[in-house]
């Protein structure tokens, strides 16, 4: 995979997951801005996310390995959440979906 679908994938899912925590914070604590800042980093993600010209399960299926992988980090990193075992081997089953995904075409 080149190394700009990586830093789009990276892009793309910083935002998501970005967006995401501000649209959770701002439900959970009354405030507008936060949602409106929210739902405007989902809509980027987006575009960033679209930006390659692949084909639509392709692109999704190794966006998804990308994004639970920088969640899971967030989750620990930025949140400090304890991450148990059982989302380490789930994590590392979505994966090796993406693996599969990206390069099981090329088996043929």
């Amino acid at each position: 995979m080149p190394i700009i679908a990586w830093l789009i994938f990276i892009a793309a899912a910083t935002l998501e997951v970005a967006g995401v925590a501000a649209m959770r914070n701002g439900l959970r604590g009354n405030r507008a801005i936060l949602i409106a800042a929210g739902f405007a980093m989902l809509g980027c993600y987006g575009v960033v996310v679209n930006s390659l010209r692949w084909d639509f399960s392709l692109l999704l299926g190794v966006y998804v390995a990308v994004f639970a992988t920088v969640g899971v980090l967030s989750g620990r990193f930025l949140f400090g959440e304890d991450v148990p075992a059982s989302t380490l081997v789930g994590l590392a089953l979505i994966v090796t979906g993406g693996l599969v995904i990206q390069f099981g075409a090329k088996l043929k």
